[in-house]
């Protein structure tokens, strides 16, 4: 029987991998929606960030933010 610790590491390993995975979809739907010139993806990107926007600062970052998590 797994302890603990390696079933908790089983799961995130797993829930990372989703992630990635996840992130990736968005990324490629992210590159056809510019080359295909349509604003689906891209126009609820641009409203989030817009809607952080009106707060300065805090657009900078939440766009720091979302660079940082597509990176990893």
């Amino acid at each position: 029987m797994a302890g603990v610790k390696e079933t908790i590491d089983d799961v995130s390993g797993w829930l990372k991998s989703i992630i990635e995975f996840g992130l990736s979809i968005i990324m490629v739907f992210v590159v056809i929606d510019i080359l295909f010139g349509s604003d689906w993806i891209v126009g609820n990107i641009n409203a989030i960030v817009a809607s952080f926007a009106d707060k300065g600062v805090v657009g900078l970052i939440a766009l720091f933010l979302f660079m940082l998590i597509y990176r990893k």
